[in-house]
């Protein structure tokens, strides 16, 4: 007997969930808050997801890293500036009232608070960082080739610096909320694209 057809849609269902780990964490998040906002009972949650809350996250992880590369990669391409688009893209971190607003806390806070006690968590996070620093780099290697930058350094360190500041810029807004510190943290950083 194969059991009853889910009558959901696991990308939406993870999405709300997505939400509530985002208000209030991992930790904290209630397995009632979670099919409450998912709106599913614990039979369809169990069987979707067999490892639970721990799998549901990792899920919640995988799909908004996805989801914001996705759109970071696209949004890049379209853009005619590159450079100017890379820099919009860090200045808006400090415009952004909440962290709980602005994409890159979600996963910056995955990274911080769980990747080191949790190696699957950890790996998620790591590859999102990979991802970002290719795109960084890529984008800095034309920008060189094409003249619109005059740094000559290596653009695959250049990569690097750009997703470790832009995970570190997260863990700083975490603890200082003036936009103008932020602002001025970044623009110290993006020198490097000058």
């Amino acid at each position: 007997m194969a059991g009853r057809p889910k009558i959901f849609d696991e990308h939406e269902v993870v999405a709300k969930a997505t939400e509530v780990f985002r208000d209030k964490g991992y930790d904290t998040a209630s397995a009632e808050e979670l099919l409450h906002a998912m709106g599913i009972g614990k039979g369809s949650f169990y069987l979707t997801f067999k490892g639970g809350k721990k799998e549901l996250y990792m899920r919640s992880i995988s799909q908004f890293s996805d989801h914001f590369y996705q759109k970071i990669s696209e949004s890049l391409a379209a853009s005619d500036n590159k450079i100017q688009f890379l820099k919009r893209f860090f200045l808006n971190i400090a415009n952004t009232a909440e962290c709980d607003k602005e994409p890159g806390c979600y996963l910056g806070n995955a990274l911080v608070q769980l990747s080191e006690k949790d190696d699957e968590i950890k790996k998620i996070t790591a590859q999102m960082l990979k991802k970002l620093q290719v795109l960084f780099a890529e984008t800095v290697r034309n920008a060189q080739e094409n003249g619109q930058i005059t740094s000559t350094e290596d653009p695959e360190l250049i990569g690097w610096h750009l997703s470790n500041f832009w995970n570190g810029i997260h863990v700083t807004k975490r603890m200082e909320s003036s936009p103008e510190i932020l602002k001025g943290i970044i623009e110290i950083n993006l020198k490097i694209l000058d």
